[in-house]
């Protein structure tokens, strides 16, 4: 796993760098340093322009536009003001140095010759804003991110890609759109989530100092973005001593006259994941026809209501129902009503490991007031639950109906306060959204996500139906976070396949369905192959031996 820190966090361990010996200074021509050599690395690199700005990102960009210099690049630094006029005490020390070594410098080009000097460049250092900026440029850095995008050139950014926030991700004006950003001592949650996906590039974390690994651990980081290998411990031995039952058995209650279809494709991919045996139970009016559309899932119809929902006399039978399965996923197309709510209690009741989604979620939002994390004795339980909100859900069942996380930060703190009222680890929180994040007491892993394809109808209930499938096959409650995060990789990487036979914009989520196998074994493999890499010995390891 790669820890992500709080630009906030990512302060203090500078400051504590600084305790240790390694002064600012000394991270600033690191950073500088490790900057060129990313440039370097895009090959083909003759000459380079650096844009810099005010403070010491741009003092960064000063560095390596010396360091480039010495390793034989023509490089020329664009920057808006005199090196002696530069707002940071440290960033005017080595722009001075720079220019004192014989680099080259241009004060605010008209637009015009600022295109010139991109158009006839290999690459391009973006050093204008760092991880402290968190609002939209202004002229005349935005103008020359404009002319930095509409240039063609290929561009390295210095810890975020300019006009980004590192924090929230947002880039509410002009962003450098980068084909790398290499951002230092660690990652920020912006550069995974919301606009970071779509500018950031290929990102390459810079350590700077041995020490960093150290002490970014004991900052605790907001979450932990996943490797392959992370998921080796929720992985299933393969045997060929299996039945339909020791595969697990899941039970999916959901439905509604509005809504059959999401019922239908959860425990489609319940089945889809691995489960050998998944019943559907739905309110009796909808009954058959889901029958006609799963072949090889049992449908049992349930007391309803006239509205086409669950009444209450199906507690009892849904209650009776989950005890004999080994996982049980409540809520895609339920709608919500008492009876709803009522059969959401039932199932907090039981002792079989339960998935909440949509209208399950919804349920639970009505049953408390939207202040769940008031009432964490309603989630306390021995068997793993997961919680599965987006954005939206996740607002309402924290009170924050009006003003919903818009963020992965603002996510993890929404989430946060359900898992610590709780304060057990039988409970992940799965929040949702362009990078999600599951939740538990101890740990928010951050599984890789998936393409924008997701981003369509069902797409949800698909992810609910694969949880279910997988927790069915036992996990123990430590291991529920890795799990739940695998669930999420195999959604997206079911989505990659989908896109590849049918668009970016025509994947459907009966689309992602048909792939789910093929991403559980897909998935599965990259962490068993990048175990065995992990354990093999390599020639350095070898000429010690």
């Amino acid at each position: 796993m790669q820890p992500v820190l709080n630009v906030e966090d990512i302060k203090a361990v500078e400051t504590r760098l600084s305790d240790a010996g390694v002064s600012i200074s000394e991270l600033m021509h690191r950073a500088g340093g490790a900057a060129a050599q990313e440039v370097l690395r895009l090959g083909d690199v003759s000459r380079a322009v650096v844009l810099a700005g005010f403070g010491n990102n741009g003092g960064d960009g000063w560095v390596a536009a010396e360091e480039l210099k010495a390793a034989g690049v023509d490089v020329r630094v664009v920057t808006p003001c005199e090196p002696d006029q530069l707002h940071s005490d440290l960033a005017r020390m080595v722009a001075k140095a720079a220019v004192e070594a014989g680099v080259v410098y241009v004060v605010g080009p008209a637009r015009d010759e600022l295109d010139v000097l991109l158009g006839g460049c290999d690459a391009v250092l973006d050093a204008m804003l760092g991880t402290g900026f968190h609002d939209a440029p202004v002229a005349p850095l935005s103008i020359w991110i404009d002319a930095l995008n509409s240039s063609g050139a290929r561009v390295v950014s210095v810890d975020v890609p300019s006009g980004l926030s590192a924090q929230t991700g947002h880039a509410p004006g002009a962003v450098v759109v980068a084909d790398v950003t290499i951002t230092m001592l660690a990652l920020k949650p912006g550069l995974l989530s919301d606009d970071g996906r779509d500018v950031c590039g290929s990102i390459v974390v810079a350590p700077l100092a041995e020490q960093t690994a150290k002490l970014v651990y004991e900052a605790d980081p907001v979450a932990w973005r996943c490797e392959a290998t992370d998921y080796l411990d929720v992985l299933v031995p393969p045997t060929s001593v299996v039945d339909k039952y020791s595969r697990g058995s899941v039970l999916v209650v959901g439905g509604s006259t509005r809504f059959p279809g999401a019922a239908i494709m959860a425990a489609k991919s319940a089945a889809r994941a691995g489960a050998g045996y998944v019943t559907l139970a739905v309110p009796e009016p909808i009954a058959n026809l889901c029958r006609t559309h799963l072949l090889e899932i049992p449908v049992v119809g349930l007391p309803a209501d006239a509205d086409g929902t669950f009444s209450n006399e199906a507690r009892a039978q849904v209650a009776q129902l989950a005890e004999r399965r080994s996982a049980v996923l409540v809520g895609p197309g339920m709608c919500v009503t008492g009876g709803t709510v009522g059969v959401v209690s039932t199932l907090l009741e039981s002792e079989a490991p339960l998935v909440i989604d949509a209208d399950g979620l919804n349920s639970l939002a009505r049953l408390t007031s939207n202040r769940l994390d008031e009432f964490p004795e309603l989630l306390r339980r021995k068997a793993p639950l997961v919680l599965t909100p987006h954005r939206r859900e996740l607002g309402r069942l924290v009170g924050l109906t009006d003003a919903a996380p818009n963020s992965l930060t603002s996510a993890l703190e929404a989430a946060r306060r359900i898992v610590w009222a709780d304060g057990g680890s039988e409970l992940v929180v799965v929040a949702k959204g362009t990078a999600t994040a599951c939740v538990g007491v101890e740990i928010a892993m951050l599984p890789k996500p998936g393409p924008a394809c997701l981003a369509t109808a069902g797409s949800g209930d698909v992810l609910a139906g694969i949880t279910a499938g997988l927790l069915a096959r036992g996990v123990e409650t430590e291991s529920l976070p890795t799990l739940t995060a695998f669930a999420c990789e195999v959604h997206g990487y079911a989505a990659s396949i989908a896109q590849e036979r049918f668009g970016t914009r025509g994947v459907m989520a009966a689309d992602i369905i048909d792939c789910v196998g093929l991403a559980v074994d897909a998935v599965e493999d990259r962490a068993a192959f990048s175990g065995a890499d992990d354990m093999a010995p390599s020639d350095e390891d070898d000429a010690r031996n």
